[in-house]
């Protein structure tokens, strides 16, 4: 039996003031049907995002949607955006931010 090489993409983010380290894998199951994508919060190291309160986020998504919005990058700040207009999040921000101070 042969393996496949995993194709990944790593690719970093600054969203508002947090870098964000995003892998994708998008052909996770050796076709182009599901892609694997992982977010995680490196500067802070673990502060939280609008979707994971650890800064970490393992997420099985369809191929065509993260390639419909022009890729990994693309479709992770549309998800932050999207989950950051959600009740709470910008108190959760805000707190994050004034811990980082000290």
């Amino acid at each position: 039996m042969t393996s496949v090489p995993r194709d990944i993409v790593i690719d970093t983010l600054d969203w508002r003031g947090v870098l964000i380290e995003i892998s994708y894998e998008p052909r996770y199951l050796g076709d182009d049907t599901y892609a694997h994508l992982a977010l995680r919060s490196i500067q802070p190291d673990r502060a939280p995002l609008p979707m994971t309160d650890t800064g970490y986020k393992s997420h099985f998504i369809p191929q065509a949607n993260v390639e419909e919005l022009g890729g990994p990058t693309a479709y992770v700040l549309a998800w932050l955006e999207h989950e950051a207009s959600r009740e709470g999040w910008a108190e959760i921000e805000a707190a994050a931010r004034q811990y980082t101070l000290f």
